[in-house]
């Protein structure tokens, strides 16, 4: 019997979102994270020129789904004919900032911030990773592999009906360089006495790069206090801050007084998470704007989504800025587009990740390029700026332009609805009449309507609304800028609301089928 009528299970395929493959634990059966590994490895041999034999560098997250899918893909790498070389459960930046050193592919298994029962596959080509432009190629190569694997006997086939491997390899010995060299790239060019003096608090739950960020703050001199250490995964979202962690974030700084600041990152660590003295929370866009200014960026690519403090920013500071739509292949592919006159180029996103497109000289040393989002860097940044001011933190993000943003999600949005309202957005005519006719009873004008990644809208007052579908779950985002917080939540929480505004666009659009 042919493998594919073997199976005792419907086989789920992965799809793409904002960055990387994304899916259930449960559906990235070993079969499917094989056949999408050895799929992006037949990619890499047209589009990269791979050769058979080369090395192909794993890491992966502290989900515990990840060391089972970390097996099926090294499989699939040894399978193809090359060698694994195994980095450890590592942030993704530093697994890419390896491979990107050694000119060689990478997959990173995460899920990023997503829920404990999701994971994913990253995959890195040679110096950058898969961009927008790459993925029907991908689709393609992996759509033959699997053709090919489904047709083969189940009897030679490496596989049981339930998409396990037969017999599992464990890994061979982690490879320590990895993490190495993504540590000197940051003590190669920051003080070892930067934060001396400074107490900080490491909410460290279960980031992989939790010990990393405490060994990283006191070689720099601070006096690092980890809390909160969890074996159990603990999904954070830094686009959606949840009272609960704001509320949690509050009582660190009330717990520790004399603390500088209080950091932590997402799950794979390439999304920070910065909190002052007085336990409020930055979010990553305004993160971005301290960053930049802390390494001297002449051009920046955001997406359309940051808080429009940040075009204030830019202005005043003479950096060229792109706006892009929502996710890292978007942000780099604009950030790869400016002129060499205008380096140091890097990007940030929202969640806070940090990219930089060319090496910035930072007085004789050079910080590497990093074309990929990463949380150390501006955790660093953010701290040794306020720190070289000998000002508190807070008054370093007192200094931007006066915007406030929140963000929320509208959570178990069936996928039938998300992908119509994709598709109904694209069309400028209907959005528009969408839009007055949910906002026609409102005493603050639509001004502008911007489709360039959702729906955003800009109102006479000054308020922005922004709605988009997840690209990772099955979730509806909104976020808003306001002249207040207290304005921007207040959106949020109408927009967010069972028969609030995303309600209502979700209905609209069902109704243009």
């Amino acid at each position: 019997m042919k493998l594919r009528e073997a199976l005792a299970y419907r086989p789920v395929e992965l799809p793409f979102g904002t960055s990387g493959l994304r899916g259930l634990a449960s559906d990235m059966t070993d079969l499917e994270c094989y056949i999408n590994t050895s799929g992006f490895l037949c990619f890499a041999e047209e589009s990269d020129g791979l050769k058979k034999g080369e090395s192909v560098c794993i890491a992966g997250d502290l989900r515990d789904s990840t060391p089972r899918i970390m097996r099926a893909v090294a499989r699939a790498i040894e399978d193809s004919g090359y060698e694994v070389v195994n980095c450890g459960l590592i942030p993704t930046p530093a697994l890419a900032y390896y491979a990107f050193q050694q000119r060689a592919l990478a997959v990173m298994v995460t899920g990023s911030h997503i829920p404990a029962d999701r994971n994913g596959l990253k995959f890195y080509k040679r110096g950058s990773e898969v961009l927008k432009e790459d993925e029907a190629a991908i689709h393609e190569a992996v759509a033959t592999v699997r053709a090919r694997l489904y047709a083969q006997s189940e009897d030679v086939v490496p596989f049981r009906n339930d998409g396990s491997l037969t017999a599992t390899r464990e890994l061979g010995a982690i490879d320590e360089k990895a993490i190495g060299h993504y540590t000197k790239r940051y003590m190669d060019v920051f003080s070892p006495n930067g934060l001396a003096g400074m107490q900080i608090v490491v909410y460290q739950q279960s980031a992989v790069g939790r010990d990393l960020l405490v060994r990283l703050l006191e070689a720099l001199g601070a006096e690092v206090v980890p809390v909160e250490r969890s074996e159990i995964f603990v999904p954070i979202d830094t686009e959606n801050i949840t009272s609960a962690d704001r509320a949690r974030f509050k009582s660190f700084s009330k717990s520790h007084p004399e603390a500088f600041a209080i950091v932590s990152t997402d799950g794979d660590s390439d999304r920070p998470i910065v909190i002052d003295e007085v336990g409020e929370f930055h979010r990553g866009d305004v993160v971005g704007c301290v960053v930049a200014r802390y390494l001297g960026i002449k051009a920046a690519a955001v997406p359309v989504s940051s808080n429009d403090a940040v075009d204030e920013f830019c202005q005043k500071n003479g950096i060229v800025l792109t706006k892009t739509k929502i996710g890292s292949p978007y942000v780099i592919t604009a950030m790869n587009a400016f002129s060499p006159a205008l380096r140091p180029v890097a990007s940030w996103e929202v969640n806070g990740g940090f990219l930089v497109g060319s090496d910035v000289d930072m007085g004789g040393a050079a910080l590497g390029r990093l074309p990929t989002r990463d949380a150390m860097l501006p955790i660093l940044a953010t701290l040794l700026s306020a720190a070289q001011r000998r000002e508190p933190l807070s008054k370093v993000f007192s200094e931007l332009p006066h915007r406030f943003t929140d963000a929320g999600l509208v959570d178990d949005v069936p996928e039938d609805q998300l992908q119509r309202f994709r598709v109904v957005v694209n069309d400028d005519v209907v959005m528009r009449g969408l839009v007055d006719r949910i906002f026609s009873k409102s005493q603050d004008k639509v001004v502008k309507l911007d489709l360039t990644d959702g729906l955003r809208l800009a109102f006479a007052s000054g308020d922005v609304l922004h709605f988009r579908p997840s690209g990772n779950a099955p979730q509806f985002r909104v976020y808003a800028n306001a002249a207040t917080q207290i304005r921007a939540r207040e959106l949020v929480r109408r927009a967010a609301v069972p028969d609030g505004w995303v309600a209502q666009l979700l209905k609209e659009t069902r109704l243009q089928g």
